[in-house]
């Protein structure tokens, strides 16, 4: 009886044992995935700043008057970076995207929406991650 019961409670805490070390290997590569994807999101979010600085400085130093800059594609790495500009104001040219010219205060006149969206797409699992921010900004 007292063997029977020693290979009873030795085969359970086999099994016991089995089933932790699965739980263990699979929360490590959830873990690993986790962090990853947190990885790739934070840097798609810190390129769309970026990005839209970079149309508002490509905005200020461009004559409005003339012709606008409706759309700027850029490409970091394995990510890209794709943005659209529309304007709000009155007495833009005819190549603008603009939304409303009906703006009649000097201070709103030139506003512009910027849309940036960050994405990549990973070559391994053709997983994409994908961010967008809409900002809006007197350039």
């Amino acid at each position: 009886m007292r063997r029977g019961f020693t290979l009873l409670s030795a085969i359970f805490l086999m099994v016991l044992v089995a089933v932790l070390m699965m739980l263990t290997f699979s929360l490590s590569t959830q873990t690993t995935k986790q962090t990853a994807d947190l990885y790739l999101q934070e840097q798609a979010q810190l390129l769309a700043k970026s990005s839209t600085e970079f149309a508002l400085l490509a905005i200020s130093g461009h004559d409005n008057r003339i012709n606008c800059i409706n759309s700027m594609t850029l490409n970091y790495n394995r990510f890209k970076i794709s943005m659209n500009m529309r304007y709000i104001g009155a007495g833009m040219p005819a190549g603008c995207n603009t939304i409303s010219n009906t703006i009649t205060t000097p201070e709103s006149n030139g506003t512009v929406l910027i849309d940036t969206i960050v994405s990549y797409t990973d070559p391994d699992t053709n997983e994409t991650v994908r961010y967008h921010r809409r900002t809006i900004q007197k350039p």
